[in-house]
């Protein structure tokens, strides 16, 4: 499938940072004609995963965070990798209302999973964690 268009960037696991990661989210996104509540709910699953990777996967300890975004004729594709602690249950991370953190509510995966088309989720012990999201354009793209 031909790439229409890709973006990489790299941030640091600061929580700052999550507000960057979701104006540049909306930005890639609004190249395809989604309403805004589409870019909204893109927004939220992109930044629950960036808070993840900060809250989570580096425990608010200095670390980067790549994320990949990249439209396909009929989709956008969102890839957020960082190389913290991981997950060590993905099944038990899914679950609504689950946290490693009591303080928490334990919606991200939820709110990822509901706003998206697609998820896919990969994590190793100490070596870290990959999140894919996939938003269908349905043929949406501006010519």
């Amino acid at each position: 499938m031909a790439i229409k268009n890709q973006i990489t960037m790299s941030i640091r696991s600061l929580s700052e940072n999550v507000g960057i990661a979701r104006v540049s989210t909306a930005a890639f996104a609004a190249q395809v004609d989604f309403t805004l509540n589409e870019i909204e709910e893109i927004k939220v699953a992109v930044s629950e995963a960036v808070s993840n990777a900060v809250i989570h996967g580096y425990e608010y300890q200095d670390g980067e965070i790549q994320i990949k975004m990249t439209l396909y004729e009929d989709k956008l594709e969102y890839v957020i990798i960082d190389h913290g602690k991981g997950i060590a249950d993905i099944a038990l991370a899914r679950q609504p209302s689950y946290s490693s953190d009591p303080e928490r509510m334990g919606l991200g995966f939820a709110f990822m999973e509901s706003f998206m088309d697609e998820l896919y989720i990969e994590s190793e012990v100490n070596k870290g964690t990959l999140v894919r999201m996939v938003k269908k354009t349905l043929l949406k793209t501006e010519h």
